[in-house]
């Protein structure tokens, strides 16, 4: 094993193997900035370019491109609020407060550099666990897939800042949303108002875009301000390098974020939209400040940018191991396995293990080039939170139309867009928590899926399955565990005065 080690990294470093890797890096960091266009998208126009390149070629051009986009993606999520990926959403949530607060560079040295070792750790653990993970995803059925459903919805509630009613209640309305579209049992439309268009349901990627992203340039908009309020000044823009130190800080969230972000993410069907709420709902259950979630906190930036890549390296698992893609990264990833000549499974861990290993050093080498390119940029694009807000907001506004009319190529898209905008201003108006309604338009269809084959396959027998139980205490331990932290939180709030005035009397 040492030896294809040795032999997969001795590949990347060839000058003609080390400059394709380049240019797809190049690609998927612009891909990765702007919104909407997505891993992907970039995966599947880039494909057919890979004819003719041996397998090392073709890995370090297609994976560079690929992993590179979800670290460029929690650039603009920091900086503009806009998702540059659905899977980098998690990063606004405290990533953009602390922009908002004159501190970009840190946001972006933290997020960056998390991303960094959270790759690393997924490519460690890939290169591990390639061999012995079979099993383990093989004991996967849907009524596991549906109680991890479950579980994710769970944990976001919890994230609901003190509010678990209001998360529930989005929760549901995004559960409603999710039903939208044709039915998968009775193969009926479903709430599409004779809308062709909703036929396949509401797209996640304008409805992300919206959410959050035209949320927040509709408040830039209003307020007339720069997005940072902050005065300027040289501590304010050279805050990078605390970040770095606030990700090393942090080491815990990083290495649990990732862990979670490798084990979630080979899980076929789940997708890397829900496993960064999932770290995120864990590093604000187990933070000492879980009330400045959402409002600036330097770990939620740190676990959301740990998962991302070490969901990646999991998601590799097993498409390589058993040819089973975990999303549509990849699906279209699987594509270019056929188009090189290799075949996923034994032939990857025995006679094609030097390419194995070839793909874990692309990661590890990619991601390295990658953030330290933005990180060299990071004091240029912080800047650009001081440009006031009339200025700034035309070029965003066009960010936000690209991002959401590239989901389907359909006017659609940007109707949803704008709706979504419009919920998320109210949101933010009325103090309601937009999380859980996104999450839960994610897996509500995902849900629904595992569980009509749970029924189909088991009838009823499949809630007594050791994994579905297991998943089941989990979600209640969550629920339970914010509960309790709500009241913790709530007895902290209480005035001093009326509890000393009871003492007395």
């Amino acid at each position: 094993m040492l030896e294809a080690i040795v032999a997969g990294l001795a590949g990347i470093l060839d000058l003609r193997t080390f400059a394709v890797m380049l240019l797809g890096i190049a690609i998927g960091f612009v891909v990765g900035i702007l919104p909407g266009l997505g891993g992907p998208v970039a995966l599947a126009l880039m494909l057919p370019f890979t004819f003719g390149m041996s397998p090392v070629e073709g890995f370090a051009f297609l994976l560079g491109m690929w992993v590179v986009t979800s670290t460029a993606g929690d650039i603009t999520s920091v900086l503009f609020g806009v998702p540059g990926e659905a899977t980098s959403a998690a990063a606004v949530l405290d990533g953009y407060p602390l922009t908002r607060k004159g501190q970009g560079g840190r946001a972006l040295g933290a997020v960056l550099s998390s991303s960094a070792i959270g790759a690393i750790v997924g490519a460690v653990v890939l290169a591990l666990t390639i061999s012995i993970i079979r099993p383990v995803v093989l004991a996967f059925g849907p009524p596991e897939f549906f109680m991890l459903t479950v579980v994710g919805l769970t944990f976001v509630i919890t994230l609901s800042s003190g509010a678990m009613l209001k998360g529930f209640v989005m929760v549901s309305l995004g559960l409603l949303v999710a039903t939208i579209g044709i039915d998968p049992q009775l193969g009926i439309p479903r709430y599409t108002g004779d809308q062709l268009y909703l036929w396949d349901g509401v797209n996640i990627v304008p409805l992300v875009v919206g959410l959050f992203g035209g949320a927040e340039v509709l408040q830039i908009m209003l307020s007339k301000k720069s997005i940072a309020s902050a005065p300027a000044g040289p501590a304010r823009l050279t805050g990078t390098l605390a970040g770095v130190r606030d990700a090393f800080r942090h080491w815990s969230v990083v290495v649990r974020s990732a862990a979670i972000g490798v084990g979630v993410g080979s899980l076929p069907g789940v997708g890397g939209t829900v496993t960064q709420w999932i770290a995120y709902g864990q590093a604000r259950q187990a933070s000492k400040n879980p009330e400045l979630f959402g409002k600036g906190a330097i770990d939620g930036v740190v676990a959301a940018g740990a998962t991302n890549n070490a969901r990646d390296a999991g998601s590799l698992i097993p498409t390589i191991a058993f040819g089973i893609p975990s999303g549509a990264s990849s699906a279209v990833l699987l594509g270019g396995f056929m188009i090189l000549g290799l075949n996923p499974g034994q032939e990857m861990l025995d006679e094609n293990l030097h390419v194995t290993f070839s793909m874990v050093w692309i990661m590890i080498v990619s991601n390295i080039i990658a953030v330290a390119l933005a990180v060299a940029l990071a004091r240029p694009l912080t800047l650009l939170t001081r440009v006031p807000g009339p200025v700034l907001v035309p070029g965003l506004l066009l960010l936000l139309l690209v991002g959401a009319f590239t989901a389907t190529n359909s006017y659609g898209d940007i109707l949803v867009m704008l709706c979504a905008a419009g919920v998320g201003v109210a949101c933010i108006r009325w103090g309601w928590p937009r999380v859980p309604f996104l999450l839960a338009v994610v897996l509500g269809g995902l849900g629904e899926e595992y569980l009509n084959l749970s029924t189909t396959l088991f009838g009823t027998s499949w809630v007594t399955r050791p994994g579905v139980l297991v998943l089941a205490l989990i979600g209640v331990a969550s629920i339970v565990f914010g509960i309790r932290a709500g009241r913790r939180r709530a007895q902290r709030a209480e005035p001093a005065e009326p509890r000393e005035m009871e003492r007395n009397a």
